[in-house]
């Protein structure tokens, strides 16, 4: 006897589907056509072929920002991942302190990234800016506008003030997901607290500290607000990420052929290392 499939949950999907069409294929299709293709306006194209990502893959300037988004990228998981495991092992896991805890470090997550770096472009100034007026009281020589040191400190800074929080409530979750019985399994066998973290704690918190690793170092690499309304690439190109000289090409230049380039090699390398984090992560998970 043949087996009657229903197809009416398809029906269901369908405008999802047609909104994932309008929002992502489409869009996506078209910087496709422009990557491939020359316009000096009035509608008017000609094939360019591969020339746009031959121009960019030749490129300093391309080269020199990618490597800038690496470094930061790293510096931001260096940091974020592990001060984040810390502050989540020491919230508090019952009484009043709990609701309190979580809603403080869930405040810098519900900031806009614009008005995150309007705050610190603010605090850091020299004349108005708490920041930056008191580390030059104290002798420290602190100006985010001229010095590419001091424009670094404080795009990471402000990040793991903006992010570090994400991760926090990761780990927390982990931790809180731990039932006491491993606890009391340990405290009966004599565990040190680093034998608790290594062997319990640790492996708990594995599945949610891959999301953490991914989310971060995602959005890291694709950072554009923050620095663009603090430093807006500088001094000079010292904080120009891909995504600042991209905007530059596309809309300052307006230089649609080597941005739509630059966009889908940009997104090749993200969707690329992303995959290689995930796929690392998932092994050693499996291995233990």
């Amino acid at each position: 006897m043949d087996k009657t499939w229903n197809n009416k949950a398809w029906f269901l999907v369908l405008p999802v589907l047609v909104l994932v069409a309008f929002t992502a294929v489409i869009p996506l299709m078209t910087v496709v056509n422009y990557s491939v293709q020359d316009t000096f306006g009035n509608n008017v194209f000609t094939w360019a072929g591969t020339e746009w990502f031959e121009e960019l893959l030749s490129s300093s300037r391309f080269w020199e920002a990618m490597v800038r988004n690496l470094i930061f990228s790293f510096i931001i998981l260096a940091i974020e991942v592990p001060l984040g495991i810390f502050i989540a092992l020491n919230m508090p896991k019952k009484g009043w302190g709990v609701p309190m805890c979580l809603v403080l470090m869930s405040l810098p997550l519900l900031i806009p990234w614009n008005v995150v770096g309007t705050i610190w472009q603010v605090f850091g100034r020299n004349d108005i800016g708490l920041l930056g007026y008191y580390l030059n009281a104290i002798g420290i020589d602190y100006n985010y506008v001229q010095d590419p040191f001091d424009a670094w400190v404080t795009i990471i800074v402000m990040d793991v003030w903006h992010w570090t929080s994400l991760v926090v409530l990761l780990c927390y979750a982990g931790l809180v997901s731990i039932p006491d019985a491993f606890y009391q399994a340990a405290k009966i066998d004599g565990a040190s607290r680093w034998a608790v973290f290594r062997y319990i704690q640790l492996p708990k918190m594995q599945r949610v500290l891959l999301i953490a690793v991914l989310l971060r170092f995602m959005d890291s690499f694709m950072i554009y607000t923050e620095p663009f309304v603090v430093t807006g690439g500088g001094p000079g190109n010292s904080t120009t990420f891909l995504s600042i000289d991209l905007v530059k090409t596309a809309l300052g230049q307006f230089d649609l052929g080597p941005a739509a380039a630059m966009s889908l090699v940009y997104f090749l390398i993200i969707l690329l290392l992303s995959w290689v984090f995930y796929t690392v992560m998932t092994n050693y998970d499996a291995e233990r």
